[in-house]
Order: C-alpha cells, then structure tokens, then sequence
C-alpha cells in the first residue's frame, strides 16, 4: 500500500535557489508535499517563542522557486507562514494571501492562539488551509471533523508517534523492572520487525555481495 508523504522542508535550507534543489531532491525521495515556512535560520518550533521571519517579498521568491522547480505538476506546495507569533495575527494573513498568489498549493498559518483565530484564518482565505494539530501547544486543540466543518482541508500530527513511543518504551521498562518480561500484548513480533525494515531484502544483497567477493569462498568473479 503507498500512502502520500507530506515532508517538512522547515526553511527550504537557504534562499530561493537553495529551494528549488531542495525541491527536486524531495521529489525524487517521492513525497506528495512539502511545507517551506518563513522563519530565518536556524529556525525555532513554532509552538516555542522567539520566532523570527523573514521578509514576505523574500518568501514570496521561494515559494515561486518551489512552484517552478516541480516537474511533477502533482507536487504540493504548502506554504507556512510564523507571522503570527513574531507580528500579529494581521500580518500572518497578509503573508498567507501573498504566499496564495505566489503561487502555494495549501497554506499553514502557524499556531493560531484561539478558536476565533482559527475561524478567522479559514474566512479570510480560500486556499485550502493545514492545521497543525500538536499537543502542549499554542492552538487549541480541535477534532479533525470541526476543523474540517470550519473549512482546513489537511491536518497533521507532528508529535503523536514520537510520543506514543515514549510512553510505550517506559511502559514496557517498567514491566519489565517489575516482571521480568515483556507481555505479548505490548511488543511486535520479530517477523514484523524484520519485514519493516526489509530484512529480507538485505539478506539477499548480502548474499549477492559475498558470492561476488573472490575472498569470501565464494566463487567470485574471474578476473
């Protein structure tokens, strides 16, 4: 089964030109989409403080960058804006309305602080929106129905596996302090384990190389 990749491109690792590879390189790892957001570099969580942007006319330029680096027309671009945080909520709309006619697919309007804001972001463009659904954070935190009743078409989870697996991992040490094994019920087998990481596949070109190494016994390839 393949299921669409969207990528965080966080900056787009430099100016314009630095995009337009980035760009190319993502596509051809084969994701769906990508996000380029407007925060200088190094860049900070969006949901920490002390973000800092970019001007809109040099963002304005990467995301034209982007648009015209794809070769596949498919590609999504986002466009993340961290305008709220660093100038209001005003200008983080007019970046989100600039970033539209440059030519972003969807666009990401970080960390809205309220309902009202949401609502707010949702009427005042007609580009389909992205919510960032993170826990512990600055926006309030919205079943994906409601948000999409409110008119965002994409919402992602940037946090709920890594930290589903914090707490599964200190789960099964403490079980394991107190039992001395692990339940069944809390671990993968080892055939699902081997099967995610393509074991098999390994094995094989494994094989392939030690048969084609003349020092391995065996039978490498005449010279």
């Amino acid at each position: 089964m393949r299921v669409p990749v969207i990528a965080d491109a966080d900056t787009g690792y430099g100016n314009a030109l630095n995009v337009r590879r980035t760009v190319r390189l993502y596509e051809e790892a084969g994701v769906a989409a990508l996000h380029l957001e407007d925060q200088i570099t190094p860049k900070r969580c969006g949901h920490y403080e002390g973000q800092e942007v970019i001007s809109a006319e040099e963002m304005v330029e990467k995301i034209r960058a982007a648009v015209e680096a794809r070769i596949d027309p498919h590609l999504v671009v986002i466009a993340r804006t961290d305008a709220r945080a660093a100038a209001g909520l005003d200008e983080a709309l007019r970046r989100a309305r600039l970033y539209a006619e440059a030519g972003a697919d969807v666009l990401f309007v970080e960390a809205p602080r309220s309902i009202d804001e949401v609502r707010a972001i949702a009427q005042a463009v007609r580009t389909p929106l992205l919510y960032n659904l993170t826990y512990s954070g600055k926006s309030p935190i919205l079943p994906p129905a409601e948000l999409a009743a409110l008119g965002y078409r994409v919402v992602i989870f940037p946090a709920d596996l890594q930290l589903g697996a914090i707490r599964g991992m200190q789960q099964v040490l403490a079980i394991l302090r107190r039992d001395g094994l692990t339940p069944e019920s809390l671990r993968a087998s080892f055939q699902e384990r081997d099967a995610l990481v393509r074991l098999a596949d390994y094995m094989i070109l494994a094989d392939r190389y030690a048969a084609e190494n003349p020092e391995s016994g065996g039978g490498g390839a005449k010279r």
